[in-house]
């Protein structure tokens, strides 16, 4: 059998529209509550240059893009002088281990307290008017809980400005060195918040059929590219995935209708699609998410990275398949920095604790787990 014709595997090469990765293992973005006041530490830059390997891919946590995209405390931003030149450390960290990052452009939306925004006491912002209900609560700065804000629904002079703020942050993040962006279409948040009829009500082009609800992902990532070059923009998005009461009722047509939008477009470094496997299997979707997985990829015609719950089993599995090009770890990855070696390896991986995940300690539970023995 000659070398093109062996089964791919998680480590075989990958040439995506502008870089070329030495294996298929991806750092998934993880919200980590460790860039304190939003501004990445010395911390942040041991964290992901301890998981870089060479030509290897690593996503950043979810990176606010302006002020009024906070819902979490401790979360960097992308939006000041002063967090672009704390970034620049962190990349400079992972460059030198010969690693790639993509920095995730993120906006919350809806998904936020008026204590987060600007001047503590204005509404966020969303393409509607109605909250997250009370059956949610948000953890605020000060560790005391509260429900969600009523949002502002964004008006079309509003949605122009932040369409630039996105595209901004892109351009502050090539500043900082980081090889691309990931945009944050995912998981409830403001992107999310358009796409999904569950929350999506508006009456004019920004909302009603596939077409509209898209319009403004779309503008976005035209607005990106044209400031960064396509090969150097991905997208995150998860249209079966009902998180922060985001739900739509054709996941399937939604993830479809992006899809051929994204192939008008100059092919972007990649999409990226999570699954929350534990939600199929609490409600018997597992094999309706697969299938929904398949058909969004086969319609993609780029890049198509897998995420949620893979094992190395079910990774190695869905790449030979062709189900996935690359597959993204988050809580692997978390307990184990040097994951893609154990993987490659087969040695036995660390347990994680998720006591720890979203605290703000700087070594416990962030870069004080062990590596392989030598």
């Amino acid at each position: 059998m000659s070398k093109e014709q062996l089964p791919l595997t998680l480590f075989s090469p990958y040439q995506t529209a502008g870089f070329r990765f030495s294996h298929r293992v991806v750092l998934a973005p993880l919200t980590r509550c460790r860039a304190l006041n939003e501004i990445p530490q010395q911390a942040n830059a041991e964290y992901y240059a301890q998981r870089a390997t060479p030509g290897g891919l690593l996503i950043t946590e979810g990176t606010h893009i302006s002020p009024s995209a906070v819902g979490v405390p401790h979360c960097p931003g992308i939006y000041t002088d002063r967090q672009i030149h704390a970034w620049t450390k962190v990349v400079q960290a992972v460059h030198a281990k010969g690693g790639f990052i993509f920095c995730q452009l993120w906006h919350v939306g809806r998904a936020s307290h008026q204590s987060y925004q600007p001047g503590g006491n204005t509404a966020p912002i969303s393409s509607t008017d109605n909250p997250i209900s009370t059956r949610m609560e948000i953890l605020l700065a000060d560790r005391k809980k509260a429900y969600y804000t009523p949002p502002r629904r964004l008006s079309k002079s509003d949605i122009s400005s932040v369409v630039d703020e996105y595209r901004q942050a892109a351009v502050n993040a090539i500043e900082a060195g980081f090889d691309g962006v990931e945009i944050h279409g995912a998981n409830g948040y403001l992107i999310d918040q358009f796409l999904k009829d569950g929350v999506n009500d508006r009456k004019d082009e920004y909302g009603g059929n596939l077409t509209n609800r898209c319009r403004f992902l779309v503008e976005i990532i035209r607005s990106v590219c044209s400031a960064i070059g396509s090969n150097r923009v991905a997208l995150r998005i998860s249209p079966s995935v009902d998180l922060m009461e985001a739900s739509d009722s054709d996941p399937l047509g939604l993830g479809l209708a992006v899809v051929a939008e994204l192939n008008k477009i100059p092919q972007l470094a990649y999409l990226h699609v999570p699954q929350i496997r534990w939600l199929a299997q609490r409600d018997g979707k597992e094999d309706e998410d697969k299938e929904m997985m398949r058909k969004w990829k086969d319609a993609y015609q780029g890049c198509f990275m897998g995420n949620g719950g893979y094992s190395k089993e079910t990774g190695m599995k869905a790449v030979a398949d062709g189900e996935v090009d690359l597959v993204s770890y988050g809580r692997f990855f978390i307990s184990n920095p040097d994951l893609v070696e154990r993987f490659r390896t087969g040695a036995g991986i660390n347990p994680y604790d998720r006591a720890t995940f979203y605290t703000h300690d700087l070594v416990i539970g962030y870069t004080d787990y062990p590596f392989m023995q030598n």
